[in-house]
C-alpha cells in the first residue's frame, strides 16, 4: 500500500497540489497537516509513520516535505526502512523499493556523514588553536573572584537574602 504525506508549511500555501499528485501516484491514504518543518511535534507525519506497515510505501512529493536536513531525511528513511517500509519521493524520483535507489540513497547517507566528521574535525582543530594561544571557550564568569568570594561568605554568614 502507497501510503502519502503532505505538509505545507504556512497557512496560506494550499496542500491540494500535493494531495492530487500523491493520489494520482496511487496513494490510497494521504496525511496533510499545515506546520512548519521545524515544529518537533509533526502529528500527521507521526501518524503516516504509525500508519504504515511492512511493505507499504511513504511517498512524498518532494524531500523537503519530509524533513530539513539530509540527516533528518536518513534518519526518517532508515526508521522506514528498519520497518520493513519503503520511501518514494516524485519530484526527485526516488525510490528506496528499488537497488538503485538504496543505492543513491546510501551514497547521500554516506556524503552526509563524511560532512558531519568534516565539520566535527575543523571544530577541534579551532578549539585546540584557541587553546595553544590561551583562550578558553565557554560563557564568561558572571563575577570575578572577589565578587564569588564576598557572595560566598555573606551566604555562609546566613540572614542574608539573594534578592
Amino acid at each position: 500500500m502507497r501510503v502519502g504525506y503532505a505538509r505545507v508549511s504556512r497557512k496560506d500555501q494550499r496542500l491540494e497540489p500535493q494531495r492530487d499528485a500523491l493520489l494520482a501516484d496511487g496513494c490510497e491514504r494521504v496525511f496533510e497537516e499545515k506546520v512548519s518543518s521545524r515544529e518537533v511535534d509533526r502529528q500527521a507525519l507521526q501518524e503516516a509513520f504509525d500508519y504504515c506497515r511492512e511493505g507499504d510505501v511513504l511517498v512524498v512529493v518532494k524531500l523537503d516535505r519530509l524533513g530539513r536536513s539530509l540527516r533528518e531525511l536518513i534518519d526518517q528513511v532508515r526508521e522506514l526502512e528498519g520497518r520493513g517500509v519503503g520511501f518514494r519521493c516524485l519530484k526527485e524520483s526516488l525510490d528506496t523499493t528499488s537497488a538503485g535507489g538504496k543505492l543513491i540513497f546510501h551514497v547521500f547517507g554516506a556524503l552526509a556523514e563524511f560532512e558531519r566528521e568534516i565539520i566535527r574535525e575543523r571544530t577541534l582543530a579551532g578549539l585546540e588553536a584557541a587553546r595553544v594561544r590561551g583562550r578558553r571557550g565557554g560563557r564568561p564568569r558572571a563575577l570575578d573572584e572577589g565578587k564569588a568570594k564576598l557572595a560566598r561568605k555573606l551566604k555562609d554568614e546566613g540572614g542574608h537574602s539573594a534578592e
